[in-house]
């Protein structure tokens, strides 16, 4: 194993990429405090993310069938697929508890995620494991099991340490956890985890940003910068530089959905008027900011995250439409909605 100190080489285009993300963090805060409902918003948003994460590891389930597990909603589908979703659910819930450079609570944020879908569930693993490609192709053997526990519990103090920047640490975590591959399953979810609580500890916004959302719609360039990070000598500065990315992009992402759910009220209009233009407004406002997100949702998707009619959701699907505000572009099945920028 590469020391630590040594497993990654810095890019000099890391700090305008950090300079960025910074500009970009205060337009989030600003766009928060200018959106309709900050707590809808943020639920919305970790919905997406729970979706995200478990979909990249194979769970089948569709958007708006996870928002009904979450809602609490009977769901048709495998158990386990469910159990993961109920699982990831409650696992990133409890951020505000964790310790990031804690091995304890990197072990107990296992167990919430792998409760009673593994056998070695918030334990790592005993035995050997490798991540192979469809074709069998071997890609990457985890360390040895009798070496696991150290290098965690070195990873961790060094994230505990390090003077690097928390977007450049959390990153160099995230895919240290891959590389180390300390649980019999789960390494993805619990990477993506840890990587949004070190973030969320510096800036309290990432609790609630979609970064797992933008991983799922690149998928494999995700994989690809993790292979070349070990491609010969350990080196990760390509996953950092995937990771800086995604994490900028879903910051853009996140100040599309919070500007598409302003409610615009006139100051002097009465209370009881205020409150219905704010409900009449809000219901297409939200499904704009959705569809801003997730293209490919269908009208069912939509009212189950709203909670609303799948009847509703159609009459302002159609209405947005002869508004000239969104279109639909291919088939109803595999089609995508695109939202028409207003003139300014």
């Amino acid at each position: 194993m590469k020391p630590l100190d040594k497993f990654f080489t810095e890019d000099p285009k890391w700090h305008e990429k950090i300079g960025a993300i910074h500009a970009l963090l205060e337009r989030v805060k600003i766009s928060e405090e200018q959106s309709g409902d900050v707590l809808h918003l943020r639920k919305l948003n970790r919905i997406l993310s729970v979706h995200a994460s478990t979909a990249i590891e194979g769970n089948q389930l569709t958007l708006g069938q996870v928002t009904d597990v979450i809602n609490g909603k009977p769901v048709w589908g495998p158990p386990k697929d469910i159990k993961e979703v109920q699982n990831a659910w409650h696992a990133y819930n409890e951020i505000p508890g964790y310790a990031p450079w804690s091995v304890d609570d990197l072990l107990r944020a296992h167990a919430y995620l792998t409760d009673t879908l593994i056998g070695e569930s918030g334990r790592f693993r005993t035995g050997g494991v490798a991540v192979v490609a469809s074709d069998g192709t071997l890609l990457h053997r985890g360390a040895l099991s009798a070496q696991v526990p150290n290098l965690v519990a070195q990873l961790l103090d060094w994230g505990k340490t390090s003077e690097a920047h928390p977007l450049i640490k959390s990153s160099a975590v995230h895919y240290r956890l891959e590389y180390i591959h300390p649980f019999r399953d789960g390494n993805g979810r619990i990477g993506r985890l840890w990587q949004t609580l070190i973030l969320a500890q510096w800036n309290p916004l990432f609790a609630w940003m979609p970064m797992e959302t933008l991983v799922h719609h690149n998928q494999a360039m995700y994989y690809k910068a993790l292979q070349d990070s070990h491609a010969g000598a350990v080196d990760c500065r390509p996953f950092i530089d995937f990771m800086l990315d995604a994490i900028a992009n879903s910051l853009y992402k996140y100040i599309d959905v919070a500007t598409q759910t302003v409610v615009d009220v006139p100051v002097n209009v009465g209370v009881n008027v205020g409150v219905n233009v704010g409900v009449n407004v809000g219901v297409p406002d939200q499904i704009l900011a959705l569809l801003a997100q997730q293209p490919r949702l269908s009208a069912k998707e939509v009212a189950s995250l709203l909670d609303k009619t799948p009847r509703t959701i159609e009459r302002h699907l159609k209405a947005l439409r002869e508004q000239g505000r969104i279109q639909r572009v291919g088939s109803d099945k595999a089609g995508h909605w695109e939202i028409i920028a207003r003139p300014a």
